[in-house]
């Protein structure tokens, strides 16, 4: 597939753009800012016109594109006014869809993210794992519009019903660079409890694009994307009887499994998480 990846210079952006390549897909990189190339364009997703014609073709660059690789935003809760951060990527979120609508584009893959299920969980969640069946509990002008940008991709799937969106709740992402942080933590285990000590490696992450690439359905749906693991070497269910004892579990939490439910995730993408930063965090 030809597939345009926004955000493509960040964190997560830069290493979904490299896998893609490295699948045989042609990637677009696409980004307010980044080193001249020839697959990088510069855009700023929160202007309809330059995203509207990017989608559409680019010159001599590109005449159509397969789908669309959403993951442009200001990516975290206080790294700008609430007000810019609603106003940025509500905008560019709504950009995107209704350019690639317009575009003839079928097929979007974006992110959205673990704080749409309450973090921080100063408010202790419903039951862990946590996962996609519980409604959203957003406790951040960026979690907001997470929100509000997995209500818009609903209603524009209803519309069209050929369009096949999909939502990636991400968690923390990391490289095997952060990795030697993790040890850090390893004996204040509170530091950590407001994502219920959750992460998610890039290269999984990826993974995880790809594999909504290649198999969602037409239609809206949302998946948690997480590691398979903690950040912690303690066991998960010790972790919860000490800093969440009345919170209700499913069903048996076992070794350091992630608290993250990433059950639909591998049911319905087929997504398998591969990296854990015990095994690598020296690379």
């Amino acid at each position: 597939m030809r597939i345009l990846v926004t955000g493509a210079s960040g964190k997560l952006g830069a290493v979904v753009s490299s896998e893609l390549a490295a699948e045989g897909h042609e990637v677009v990189r696409a980004d307010v800012a980044g080193a001249r190339a020839e697959d990088f364009v510069r855009v700023d997703l929160t202007d309809y016109g330059q995203v509207a014609d990017v989608l559409a073709g680019l010159d001599d660059r590109y005449a159509r594109l397969d789908a669309v690789v959403h993951l442009g935003a200001i990516s975290a809760p206080g790294l700008a006014p609430d007000a810019a951060t609603f106003h940025n990527n509500l905008t560019a979120t709504f950009n995107v869809f209704q350019g690639a609508r317009r575009a003839g584009i079928r097929r979007i893959v974006y992110a959205s993210s673990e704080t749409v299920l309450g973090l921080p969980f100063e408010t202790p969640p419903p039951y862990v794992p946590v996962d996609e069946r519980y409604p959203t509990r957003p406790e951040s002008t960026y979690s907001l519009v997470k929100h509000l940008e997995e209500e818009l991709a609903g209603k524009l799937s209803r519309w069209d019903a050929s369009l096949s969106i999909t939502a990636l709740r991400f968690s923390n992402v990391m490289v095997p660079a952060d990795y030697a942080e993790f040890e850090s933590w390893q004996h204040e285990p509170a530091r950590r409890a407001w994502n219920l000590w959750g992460y998610i490696d890039a290269r999984d992450g990826a993974h995880a694009v790809s594999r909504a690439l290649q198999v969602a359905a037409p239609g809206f749906d949302r998946f948690v994307i997480a590691a398979a693991d903690t950040v912690m070497r303690r066991p998960s269910a010790e972790l919860l009887d000490e800093f969440f004892p009345d919170v209700a579990r499913t069903r048996a939490i076992e070794g350091r499994e992630t608290l993250l439910g990433i059950d639909h995730a591998r049911e319905v993408l087929g997504y398998a998480p591969q990296h854990s930063w015990l095994d690598s965090r020296f690379e």
